[in-house]
């Protein structure tokens, strides 16, 4: 069965139903958590005189403070439709975002004072829990070595600078732009971690659900994913893929006919005349608004946990 380990201000635990266990020692690393803190929480939780903290007494801290975040882009058939984009692309769309870009998982989502068009994506991230120094061979059989457990995010991103600017980087990744957690889901087996496209991903913003899908939504699932990602890169346990998100974000592509006459204006023309239509749109997020982010199966037997998070 799947545990769910939570790091808070006095340390790492496993939640154990409404309560938190403590567990011993320290773990510099989220390569230690994975393996003795994996350990330590299967072993408190065999205790059943083992003492807990309420869970709503703790505020849960990014459990990758270190980690290094690599995603997809437009990676689901409905986010992939609703921008206009043929979903049987035959390319992955590949990028990064800070380390600094990461919160906790009810930390505030902090807007800088010139982004106008702030969007939300909640996405399945994948901790990487093997390391890769070579490009390797991920199929649907062996995927379970290189996962060490999955989390919810949220990746934050300002359109405004993003498309105008074509700054993927710069526009996803300003401070506070990727909550993270609050728990590692860790899979206790293969067959746990094959169930990732059973995983139920949904955001809201005050109460109104925006996006609702299953990751079975994917094109380019996380095995084929990891194979091409390490052509390109070196992975240490503990950094963390997101795996792209749903429809439903706010932005919305201009309509054909705008695309049309968008090209034949100067290029500053053209982005001013997308940002000043984008801000017509209240879906964008705006200071006050609270916004709650989960990810788990239908059936409950694998819970990432659930975010809240205020805009200012």
């Amino acid at each position: 069965m799947s545990i769910n380990l939570i790091r808070h201000s006095d340390g790492w635990g496993v939640v154990r139903g409404t309560d938190i266990i403590s567990l011993p020692g320290t773990y510099e690393t989220t390569a230690e958590v994975l393996t003795e803190g994996v350990k330590a929480a299967r072993e408190s939780l065999a205790k059943p005189e083992a003492k807990g903290i309420p869970l709503r007494d703790v505020t849960p801290l990014n459990p990758l403070p270190n980690a290094r975040v690599h995603c997809q882009g437009a990676n689901y058939r409905s986010h992939m439709i609703e921008s206009g984009m043929d979903p049987n692309r035959a390319f992955n769309m590949l990028f990064t975002k800070s380390t600094a870009s990461m919160c906790g998982a009810d930390d505030d989502i902090v807007t800088p004072p010139h982004v106008q068009l702030l969007d939300y994506e909640v996405e399945l991230g994948i901790v990487v829990g093997k390391p890769i120094t070579e490009p390797v061979t991920v199929t649907p059989q062996n995927l379970a070595e290189y996962v060490g457990a999955f989390v919810v995010a949220n990746d934050v991103s300002a359109r405004d600078i993003q498309l105008p600017q074509g700054q993927w980087y710069k526009g996803k990744s300003y401070r506070t732009f990727c909550p993270v957690g609050p728990h590692l889901c860790v899979p206790e087996n293969a067959a746990e971690v094959a169930r990732w496209s059973d995983l139920r991903l949904t955001l809201s913003v005050n109460e109104s659900k925006r996006q609702d899908s299953l990751a079975g939504d994917m094109v380019f699932q996380p095995a084929d994913t990891l194979t091409e990602f390490s052509q390109l890169e070196n992975f240490e346990v503990g950094d963390v893929i997101l795996t792209g998100t749903p429809g439903g974000v706010a932005l919305q592509p201009p309509k054909a006919i705008a695309q049309k006459v968008g090209g034949l204006l100067p290029e500053s023309t053209k982005w001013q005349l997308f940002i000043k239509g984008q801000a017509k749109s209240s879906a964008y997020l705006k200071p006050g608004d609270r916004v709650v982010t989960s990810i788990r199966t239908d059936d409950g037997a694998l819970d990432l946990g659930t975010q809240h998070n205020t805009i200012r």
